[in-house]
């Protein structure tokens, strides 16, 4: 099974499917800790990271904008007092793509 650590986000366009269950439970052992969560009737992949303190969760925050940048696909990112929650879908079509999930495993190696 590919390592979605190791892929690239591809671009993607209005009307592109959705990532289906199948895939999604293919992937999830790379992914174990996030949780699928439905939000303004669109499924996110969502996850909180605890840090000691805010200095730690803003330099999370930081380097999880420049891996957003990189790819070119960007989260929710909310920064609090010793923790950060990201939370991936794709706006273009309300939902998850195969690009979420691949960020989700680039979000976890940040803390590598």
């Amino acid at each position: 099974m590919d390592k979605l650590c190791e892929q690239q986000c591809q671009a993607c366009r209005v009307g592109a499917p959705l990532v289906s269950s199948g895939e999604i439970a293919d992937f999830r052992g790379q992914i174990p800790v996030w949780e699928i969560l439905t939000a303004e009737g669109i499924e996110r992949l969502s996850r909180t990271f605890k840090f000691r303190n805010f200095a730690e969760a803003l330099v999370f925050t930081n380097r999880g904008g420049e891996l957003a940048e990189a790819e070119g696909h960007h989260p929710a990112l909310l920064t609090e007092w010793g923790k950060v929650t990201v939370q991936w879908w794709t706006h273009k079509i309300k939902g998850l793509h195969r690009n979420d999930l691949i960020m989700a495993a680039k979000t976890d190696a940040l803390l590598e």
